[in-house]
């Protein structure tokens, strides 16, 4: 028996499909024993976990680790394990220990991590690890040296999403996972696609998959799509891709496959990626049922976005194109920005708010979401600028999970050395009073008159840009449990 198991990743969200491990899963069907167990549906993931060691005397225990509150549950959780199951040979894999596998390997009891995408990787280190293969053969996989020195075998190829099995969805309680969302009251998640053709260098995916893109065929994504539908009564659909909206041909095709199905959905794009697509493609879209697109725009300052290396024709005058055409059509822009980008952290959170607001102006309807820049392990001008400052990862696994680099993870943190505090404020008074005169779509418990309420209370302090110290929002923001787009999810 091989256990799978998916960390907590939140006590305020419905479960998210663990959608890592289905993939993982789908590959072991027919080959190895295997059960999939999902922290968030676990009242002590502990207990659970130590029983099922205990009783199936599971050779293997495999984590999908994201930096944040998984990474948090993560790393107590294994130490514990370990501590009493030496004998169970510890996995993790996601996008944390593919960036930070040397950090794993130091502590004792992650004994190997799969870097980059998971299903084969892992596949071939479970026939290593029963005498069919050597460890230092299988690429993407990190492990202890004889010196007990973490060591790296060469990233394994993206393998091509349309020749891996589809996955068994009787694996999971599939109707825990149906959640209330602006979508729908019976919305699903679906991952179609891997990676991503850009290279910006402040994403944790260009490290994984180096410009490349490989696409489930429309048709197969459809066909979940139905299936969700016929199956769990499915009426909004989140595609979590890093981009799904690269190949028009693609987009269309989909769209057109699941129109009449009565399913609202929301994916990921590129802004000038869609600011391409055809009139007829739009129309296709909208028909379908999507009804909002996340976007990064990262910056209202051209020279920002180039030291991104944002790659394409971005610029900020095309976030505001955007905004106007998905106005036209009736679909919400969902834009991200990246402040306080060094080396003048000060003037980037100026300009992007002032931009942030000329965006407002052009869709009233468009969801801000802001996040502090947080380095990635990638070289480039912003992480040179960051390291400049005196900025460094930490070199063990108690330190990432510490309450400061819980807070990097999720881009919300208090120490970057080249934000101060005020400007640290400043940022958030802002986010507060634009959240309370622009209220979010997607917060569906939001009634019309708190809404109202909401922007009434706000207007005199949006208008004169008189952000500091928004008691009085915050006050009503607690009283209403006021939730942000990032915090909300689907």
């Amino acid at each position: 028996m091989i256990l799978l198991y998916n960390p907590q990743s939140s006590s305020t969200r419905k479960p998210c499909l663990p959608m890592s491990l289905m993939a993982v899963s789908a590959v072991l069907e027919g080959k190895y024993d295997h059960q999939i167990v999902d922290g968030n549906l676990e009242p002590d993931p502990l207990s659970c976990l130590d029983e099922l060691l205990a009783a199936t005397r599971a050779p293997v225990l495999a984590f999908t680790v994201m930096p944040g509150p998984q990474l948090q549950e993560a790393v107590p959780l294994a130490r514990e394990l370990k501590r009493r199951h030496p004998q169970v040979t510890i996995v993790w894999g996601g996008y944390f220990p593919s960036q930070h596998w040397d950090v794993c390997l130091r502590s004792d009891f992650v004994d190997y991590v799969v870097r980059g995408h998971g299903e084969i990787v892992f596949l071939n280190l479970l026939e290593a690890l029963h005498g069919r293969g050597r460890v230092e053969d299988v690429r993407g996989l990190a492990y202890r040296g004889e010196n007990g020195t973490p060591k790296t075998n060469p990233l394994a190829p993206i393998p091509q999403p349309a020749e891996l099995p589809e996955w068994n969805w009787d694996r999971v309680p599939m109707e825990r996972y149906v959640c209330k969302s602006y979508l729908g009251d019976r919305t699903l998640a679906y991952h179609s696609s891997y990676g991503c053709p850009f290279f910006c260098n402040f994403c944790a995916v260009v490290n994984m998959v180096q410009g490349g893109w490989l696409p489930q065929p429309a048709e197969r994504v459809a066909s979940v799509v139905q299936l969700y539908v016929s199956r769990w009564r499915a009426n909004g659909l989140a595609l979590y891709d890093n981009n799904f909206f690269v190949s028009q041909k693609r987009v269309a095709e989909f769209a057109t496959r699941i129109m009449g199905l009565g399913v609202n959905w929301w994916g990921e794009a590129r802004i000038d990626t869609l600011l391409a697509f055809r009139p007829r493609t739009w129309k296709l879209m909208r028909d379908s049922g999507l009804r909002m697109v996340f976007m990064g725009a990262e910056s209202g300052s051209a020279e920002t976005l180039q030291r991104m290396d944002k790659g394409g024709t971005m610029h900020p005058d095309k976030t505001l194109a955007i905004a106007e055409v998905m106005k036209e059509w009736g679909i919400i822009p969902e834009f991200s920005f990246v402040l306080g980008n060094p080396p003048d952290a000060v003037g980037d959170i100026r300009e992007t708010i002032e931009f942030i607001r000329k965006v407002k102006r052009v869709n009233h309807q468009a969801e801000i979401i802001m996040y502090l820049y947080s380095p990635v392990p990638l070289a480039g001008q912003l992480f040179e600028a960051a390291a400049a400052e005196g900025f460094a990862f930490p070199e063990t696994l108690a330190e990432w999970v510490s309450e400061r680099w819980v807070n990097f993870a999720r881009r919300r943190s208090d120490t970057m050395p080249w934000l101060r505090q005020s400007l640290r404020s400043r940022l958030r008074d802002f986010e507060r009073v634009l959240n309370a005169y622009y209220p979010t779509s997607t917060d569906v418990k939001l009634t019309r008159s708190w809404r109202t309420a909401l922007r009434a209370l706000a207007a005199w302090r949006y208008h004169t840009r008189i952000y500091r110290f928004p008691v009085e929002l915050a006050a009503m923001h607690r009283l209403i449990a006021y939730q942000r787009p990032e915090t909300t999810g689907f």
